[in-house]
């Protein structure tokens, strides 16, 4: 099956992606939806198959999400999802809250009609897809208001640093949440609007602030998850001695 038969990703125009963006589109969104589960490991071989394209193709999306630090590459291993240490969840929601601070005071004073009629577009898309059940896009969904947010703040740097920290605290989230609530997602972000229409960027701040400490309060960061990679279960045997040869 190529690439072409596949349903296309969001805001994917026709004739206007190349076969690397739709394949990065593609891996980003099933990031931010939680389907694809941290450690992961993604094979060239076996995505060069699902979208019908060669492995250089596949390889430039995967280097490209490396870059943003969602996908680890790993030297003659091949590509896999990230997996964040609880240290690095800790430094990437620290980061996170700087850039939405910015974010959303710059959301404030550049935000139009038009572009609040298209997030809050997203809000109820978000609100909808909660309701039928569809945790995965209401989790992607609740990550696109994020981007949304900062396309709204007009500042290129900040929306590409925001696209990176979005995905990767999808990731965290998807290692540490302990409790899912996603209807608090969805008000907390009507709630956010209301505070950028009122035209008050210290009320949008402290708004931000909140449902941001609300997220990450939900986390259990106390202690590293377990691990599926045999070697680092067994670190400490492998430290203490070598492995006993077979007779």
């Amino acid at each position: 099956m190529s690439l072409l038969s596949h349903p296309e990703p969001r805001a994917v125009k026709s004739g206007s992606k190349t076969q690397d963006d739709i394949v990065y589109e593609y891996i980003f969104d099933a990031i931010l939806e939680q389907r694809l589960a941290p450690g992961t490991k993604l094979s060239e071989e076996a995505l060069g198959d699902i979208f019908g394209v060669s492995r250089t193709i596949i390889r430039r999306a995967l280097l490209r999400l490396s870059h943003e630090q969602v996908v680890s590459i790993r030297p003659n291993r091949g590509a896999v999802v990230a997996a964040p240490s609880v240290e690095e969840a800790k430094q990437i929601f620290a980061a996170r809250r700087v850039v939405e601070l910015a974010v959303i005071e710059l959301a404030v004073k550049h935000a139009t009609a038009q572009s609040m009629t298209r997030i809050r577009a997203m809000v109820h898309a978000e609100q909808e897809a909660f309701d039928r059940g569809d945790i995965g896009s209401a989790i992607r969904l609740s990550g696109e208001f994020h981007l949304e947010l900062a396309k709204m703040a007009h500042n290129t740097p900040l929306l590409n640093f925001q696209r990176s920290v979005v995905s990767q605290t999808s990731l965290i989230i998807a290692q540490y949440e302990v409790a899912h609530q996603a209807q608090c997602s969805v008000n907390e972000h009507e709630g956010l609007l209301l505070a950028i229409e009122s035209g008050d960027p210290a009320r949008a701040v402290a708004m931000m602030k909140d449902h941001l400490a609300h997220i990450e309060g939900k986390l259990n960061l106390e202690a590293e998850s377990a691990s599926t990679d045999l070697h680092v279960v067994f670190s400490d045997v492998i430290k203490k001695q070598p492995p006993a040869r077979s007779s």
